[in-house]
């Protein structure tokens, strides 16, 4: 295969490559929903007149997988007699003994979950259909009510909620089948995380390596199956491969390794999340010998400069971020010529031409109203602009690309691509995936929604900040939102003053409300671990999220624990948060999380425990009325919180 000729692009004139570009998106992401980067590309090459493809060989992956003909693979791994693991396993053991019951119900049980079969949620729903392995045993843990012998998961799908409890049921069906495939065929094996170990802030490219030079796993012939079926099926010259999350990392060099291998003269390129984050010191050539070329940041610049220099109109001291291999000394080089990015006006529509949007799968998974956002529903992906308008908080990657850089477009020019979208997928669902929303630009585009009466739901994530008044979220559940969320992180004004949040605790129950006052679902981010985040800290903090329930401030919340990265702030200037971070060893290839020294000494993990299990409860109105010290194990001190902060506050008293 010999590289197109891209036309000279003079002044006035558009950019031309005649050859062919497949994006691809590699296992494992979302089952619900493409991932969007494949079709951000795939619309921005196609508004150049390039010859743009994609296929997402994730959801392929997990199709294969989870087929007859799949399982049938799975059972004859799992049999083998010299498979410890799987031996071992009471995943495998309840699989092998029914697999007839699998057999006969996986193909349905997914066309379920596609909604192309919805009356199966009646027989899904009666508990004598599907074979139930130990995921299932969680449903024990809730009792029908003794007197009036109620259903005890009445509390969380109603009376008639039969759809999504059998989504619910066919959700831990595919995580019994999930279990067995890494107990028996692959033990890095989860849905959307595949392999994640292998690659996040490793410091060598050696586990990865033993890895991919390993014999492949069942899993890895099948990947290399569908690889090869992609490139026969566009024949590309370029392949772009899209790594978001280290849980991507592993299958997308396994299919790099299958293009070289039997299609050498294809140009392969890496980017993404991943990318940008971890590898911006990398030195390991012999990723090079999967990848002909590592871009950072946004693809758009990087990847036009790399067509230019395929095509031979463009040295490769001129390509922009970009890492490659000199041939000469076979050393790693970073290009980063001097170009201005693409604004985020001239990116064009996401194109998701080529992504079969009706196949995916709409799962129930954590009965948490904002997770299942993230799991069930179709959503087309939209940015409402690039990077942070706020760009200050301190646990946040500032310094890179994706946050510092913001740039914005006009309510009409989204308004159209929202329009475009509806066309292409037939779903009006849209998930605005900015790190914090613009009030000021959600508000113009709820303005041009409404004036040209396009109807649509979305959600998307915010800052809880003062510009958000009760007439400004009324506005915006009118034009379509349903749920936002939002970090309130540590939930202390003292800490949340450390971390440059630019919000308060009492501003946050302000917001919130006029949110929910407006029918819009609202979920907080949460955050313990801090730098010099005491234990004191950590119980007020609880106390806070008790009094938002209460008040009916939040419906849903998760508490995460902080990781410094170093690229943030606190990374950058420990000495500023009281902290001492831990040597890092020399970094060859990917290097994002660091440790740190806090010299609080609180035990966060196991204080994390208690603040699961009480938001997990409070999610239900469950001890919304106890004192937080309940949760805790071991003796804790009272909260310093006025029992009645966030009613104060929601009157205007401080």
């Amino acid at each position: 295969m010999s590289l197109p000729v891209v036309q000279p692009a003079e002044e006035g004139t558009e950019f031309r490559f005649d050859g062919c570009v497949l994006s691809l998106i590699p296992p494992m992401t979302q089952l619900n929903t493409p991932y969007p980067s494949t079709a951000y590309l795939t619309g921005f090459l196609r508004s150049r007149k390039v010859r743009a493809v994609q296929a997402d060989l994730a959801h392929g992956l997990v199709l294969s997988v989870l087929s007859q003909q799949g399982l049938h693979s799975v059972r004859s791994e799992a049999s083998e007699t010299t498979n410890v693991r799987a031996g071992k396993s009471p995943s495998v053991r309840n699989f092998l003994k029914q697999f007839d019951r699998y057999e006969s119900t996986i193909d349905r049980v997914i066309r379920f979950l596609q909604g192309t079969d919805p009356t199966l949620a009646h027989r899904i729903v009666t508990r004598t259909f599907l074979p139930e392995g130990p995921r299932f045993e969680a449903l024990d843990r809730f009792e029908a009510d003794p007197e009036t012998g109620d259903d005890p998961l009445l509390w969380a799908f109603g009376v008639l909620g039969v759809q999504d409890k059998a989504r619910h049921f066919c959700t831990l069906y595919l995580s019994d089948l999930a279990d067995v495939i890494r107990d028996a065929v692959d033990e890095r094996f989860e849905f959307v995380r595949y392999a994640e170990s292998l690659a996040q802030s490793q410091p060598t490219f050696e586990p990865l390596h033993q890895a991919l030079t390993a014999p492949p796993t069942s899993l890895d012939r099948t990947l290399e199956q569908l690889t090869l079926d992609a490139i026969r099926k566009h024949e590309p010259d370029v392949v772009l491969i899209t790594v978001p999350f280290p849980g991507t990392v592993y299958a997308a060099f396994r299919i790099a390794q299958t293009i070289r291998k039997h299609h050498p003269n294809v140009r392969i390129a890496l980017g993404g999340g991943y990318a940008n984050t971890e590898l911006r010191q990398l030195k390991e050539p012999r990723v090079f010998d999967y990848f002909h070329f590592v871009m950072l940041d946004d693809g758009e610049r990087p990847i036009l400069a790399m067509l230019e220099h395929l095509s031979g109109r463009r040295p490769e001291e001129q390509l922009v971020r970009t890492y490659h291999r000199c041939a000469d000394s076979g050393a790693v080089i970073y290009r980063n010529h001097a170009e201005p990015d693409v604004p985020f006006s001239q990116v064009g529509t996401p194109n998701w031409d080529g992504l079969d949007v009706g196949a995916y799968l709409s799962t129930l998974d954590l009965l948490n109203p904002m997770h299942r956002l993230w799991s069930d529903g179709r959503w087309n992906k939209l940015t409402i602009a690039h990077g942070c308008y706020w760009k200050k908080c301190s646990f946040c990657d500032i310094s890179l690309d994706y946050i510092s850089r913001y740039d914005t477009a006009a309510a009409s020019l989204l308004a159209d691509r929202i329009t475009e979208i509806v066309d292409q997928t037939g779903q009006t669902g849209f998930h605005f995936v900015d790190e914090a929303a613009p009030p000021k630009g959600l508000e113009s585009l709820a303005q041009e929604l409404l004036r040209r009466r396009i109807q649509i739901s979305w959600w998307g994530n915010i800052r809880f900040e003062k510009t958000f008044t009760p007439e400004l979220c009324q506005l915006l559940a009118e034009s379509g939102c349903i749920a936002v969320s939002g970090g309130l992180e540590v939930a202390s004004d003292r800490l949340l003053k450390l971390m440059k949040k630019g919000v308060s605790v009492a501003q946050v129950a302000r917001v919130t409300r006029a949110f929910a006052d407006n029918g819009i679902l609202v979920h907080a981010y949460l955050m313990y671990g801090f730098p010099t985040q005491t234990l004191q800290d950590t119980v007020d903090s609880l106390e806070y999220v008790r009094q938002l329930f209460e008040n009916g401030c939040i419906h849903s919340g998760f508490f995460h624990r902080f990781t410094c990265t170093v690229h943030s702030p606190v990374g950058l200037a420990p000495q500023d948060y009281g902290v001492t971070l831990k040597p890092l060893p020399e970094i060859t290839f990917a290097s994002n999380d660091v440790e740190f020294v806090d010299p609080t000494g609180v035990d966060h993990d196991k204080l994390g425990r208690a603040l699961s299990k009480g938001i997990y409860n409070f999610m239900h109105g469950i001890g919304i009325d106890a004192d937080v010290r309940e949760w805790f194990e071991g003796k804790v001190p009272r909260t310093t919180v006025s029992p009645r902060f966030i009613s104060n506050a929601l009157r205007g008293r401080e």
